[in-house]
């Protein structure tokens, strides 16, 4: 599913990834953890596509069976779109759209039609126990049904995989422990791929796995 060679990335002088190797299935749950500072988030956009690796260590970078490495800008924007779901510490969602409309951004995007999108929108929000909230805007929602409103907006292209950077680091424990149960139910559902940056202890133990970051590598 996502496999990542190599992966070097410097900003100005500070060498902030120096060398990741990494290899993640379909279908699992990885938590990626370690200090403030050894390159978590970095390592995270690397592989949503956000950001590039320094392309003279020779990297290698791939995404369900597709080589990143050397698509141009458009393509990769184009392949984000349909491929990768975000979900973010701060959901950042628009705050003069409904839950509805915020949900269906993504797909609009990438040309999907109205009907079928907020068919699938609203068939998300009632899976995430939104249905009643669906015309609410953001600062109507609380903190945990905001994040949820993220979670169906990074599912509404079918992602093969979800990369999430402290999903729960903004949420109340009762909101941290009903978005980290969720996870695992959508990937029981729908077969999503996670991998998660996260603090949160209890979330990092019940992943498939745990990888721990130290100095711009991932310790083993």
């Amino acid at each position: 599913m996502i496999i990542g060679k190599n992966i070097h990335k410097y900003y100005g002088d500070v060498e902030v990834l120096k060398g990741v190797d990494l290899d993640i299935k379909k279908g699992e749950i990885v938590a990626i953890v370690g200090p403030s500072g050894a390159g978590k988030t970095t390592l995270l956009q690397i592989l949503g596509t956000l950001d590039k690796p320094l392309k003279e260590k020779n990297f290698e970078l791939k995404l369900n069976n597709t080589s990143l490495k050397n698509l141009a800008d458009k393509e990769l924007s184009s392949f984000r779109n349909n491929h990768i779901g975000f979900i973010f510490q701060f959901h950042q969602l628009l705050p003069e759209f409904t839950a509805l409309e915020n949900v269906c951004i993504p797909a609009y995007i990438a040309k999907k039609s109205k009907k079928e999108t907020e068919k699938r929108a609203k068939e998300l929000l009632d899976f995430l126990g939104l249905s009643h909230r669906i015309n609410h805007k953001p600062n109507e929602l609380s903190g945990g049904e905001q994040q949820r409103v993220a979670v169906a907006r990074a599912l509404i292209n079918n992602p093969s995989v979800i990369l999430a950077d402290e999903p729960s680091g903004n949420l109340d424990s009762e909101s941290a422990k009903n978005l980290h149960e969720l996870f695992f139910k959508l990937r029981d559902q729908f077969g999503q791929t996670f991998v998660i940056i996260t603090h949160n202890e209890d979330l990092a133990n019940m992943a498939d796995r745990k990888l721990t970051m130290k100095d711009g590598i991932i310790a083993h």
